[in-house]
């Protein structure tokens, strides 16, 4: 990650490879409580591991741009809750992660900490549903950032709106 914020502070813009390398840094290994999945999979089994690192291989960087960032979905079983709907854990995963993102294409790529997340569900998307994924930064100032996400079904439809401020540490 290290690395990838480095280049992305000499690039000036994060460019769409660059980007799709940070959501794959965002995403897979980390350390501390990011790793804490990894720590429980590999006590019960590989394979278990291989499907949540792949839970989030399947969120496709469409476009970015400064402050902006969208992404598609394709809702397989792998997203869905007991209710056999998105899991609200994903969607607030996904607003976190690619709202991060949006925060990343600004000023010098910091993706800072988060301090606030929230997220509004509005309707139920189920196997099968493609969605969209769109944020874009509100306010990124010296300490701190602002970023919404609205992440929609096919039909165009809100699925959920999630909101998060990032704190930048010096």
């Amino acid at each position: 990650m290290r690395g990838m914020q480095q280049g992305v502070v000499m690039a000036g813009r994060l460019s769409l490879d660059a980007a799709r390398g940070v959501l794959r840094a965002l995403t897979h290994g980390g350390r501390g409580f990011d790793r804490i999945l990894e720590k429980v999979t590999r006590e019960q089994s590989d394979k278990f591991l291989m499907q949540l690192c792949g839970v989030f291989s399947k969120v496709r960087l469409v476009s970015v741009a400064e402050g902006k960032c969208s992404c598609e979905m394709a809702v397989d079983e792998d997203h869905l809750n007991r209710g056999g709907i998105l899991h609200g854990g994903m969607s607030a995963s996904i607003v976190d992660i690619i709202s991060t993102m949006a925060i990343m294409t600004t000023g010098d790529g910091r993706p800072g900490v988060t301090v606030d997340l929230n997220v509004t569900y509005l309707r139920a998307a189920k196997a099968g549903d493609n969605i969209t994924i769109d944020s874009e930064c509100l306010k990124v100032g010296k300490s701190l950032a602002s970023a919404v996400v609205d992440i929609r079904n096919q039909e165009g439809q809100l699925v959920c709106h999630g909101r998060q401020t990032k704190y930048f540490t010096n």
